[in-house]
């Protein structure tokens, strides 16, 4: 792998980074992005940004790693084997919104590139990322704007890239032990590398280019709704929908746990509060019910 690939894709993710940082602060009369640089022992480090306790963000976290190591951590090898024993190097921009308003949707995003090592074989590398979308109260324009950005994203490269990653998306960002979807689901891919380098990195760009396209409409929409206790109560519990994915099925969160990454970066994807309730079940027809029974299951958002 050539160094100024690897350059390449390292400047674009500090750039993306940057620009993600400096578009969700614009929607906040003063919270700002603390930055906090930090290193690891074993090779690498990263550029953490947090922005708590906003008018518009509760808590938001921006982050950029770059980090080597001498294997795999077990989460990328256990359905690659062929990666087993190989020195790595992975970069990538991770980030988790959690907004204060709950008619505003959570949402993530991430895109990263990842080389796999070994003496006397040729190295192995990849693209992976996406970004998807986790509303309490729904509204149906802003879905289907969040999806028609995601296939924009993905148009330059062929009609069947959007609903393939789409899919990905869908059957990623489930809860097997809920029976329902971590939100209206969005894009996902991994593993790619059938293209040219180039091709391949363009793809990449162009998922990490337009989160900010997705979701800034929605939040300049919502940010000013009326809500209450209720919809507030409403929110933090179904928050505990993220915590339970984020804990118990999300990769990059084991793969950055695994490969000795920095804790306080890697679990900043969580929500600053969040409830629990014993068997809680949404009043029949009511605006929580239609989360469940509308929303939180795959569907074809766009008619195609």
């Amino acid at each position: 792998m050539d160094i100024e690939d690897i350059n390449k894709v390292k400047d674009y993710l500090l750039t993306l980074q940057d620009s993600i940082c400096t578009a969700l602060e614009g929607e906040e009369p003063e919270a700002r992005f603390i930055e906090d640089l930090w290193t690891r022992e074993e090779g690498g480090g990263g550029r953490t940004r947090v922005l708590t306790n906003g008018q518009v963000f509760e808590q938001g976290g921006v982050n950029f790693s770059h980090v080597s190591g001498f294997s795999l951590p077990p989460s990328a090898t256990a359905k690659r084997p062929e990666l087993a024993n190989r020195q790595f190097e992975a970069m990538g921009v991770s980030l988790v919104i959690h907004p204060l308003n709950p008619y505003i949707p959570t949402s993530h995003a991430n895109v990263r590139f990842l080389i796999a090592e070994k003496p006397n074989e040729p190295t192995i590398w990849w693209f992976g990322g996406g970004f998807d979308l986790t509303p309490f109260y729904p509204f149906e324009e802003d879905i289907i704007h969040w999806h028609q950005s995601a296939r924009a994203a993905c148009q330059p490269f062929g009609d069947d890239i959007y609903p393939a990653y789409k899919k990905w998306c869908d059957d990623y960002f489930y809860l097997k032990h809920r029976n329902e979807t971590r939100g209206v689901g969005g894009l996902f891919f991994d593993d790619l590398n059938e293209w040219e380098f180039e091709r391949c990195f363009a793809l990449m760009q162009s998922v990490g280019n337009h989160y900010i396209q997705a979701y800034l409409p929605i939040v300049q929409k919502r940010k000013t709704t009326v809500f209450g206790d209720r919809e507030r109560n409403f929110q933090l519990y179904r928050r505990g929908r993220y915590v339970e994915y984020n804990l118990v099925y999300d990769r990059g969160t084991l793969f950055g746990l695994q490969s000795g990454g920095r804790t306080e970066s890697i679990l900043m994807s969580l929500p600053p509060v969040v409830n629990w309730k014993y068997n809680w079940q949404p009043e029949s027809n009511s605006a929580e019910a239609l989360l469940y029974d509308r929303y939180l299951k795959p569907q074809n958002w766009l008619g195609i």
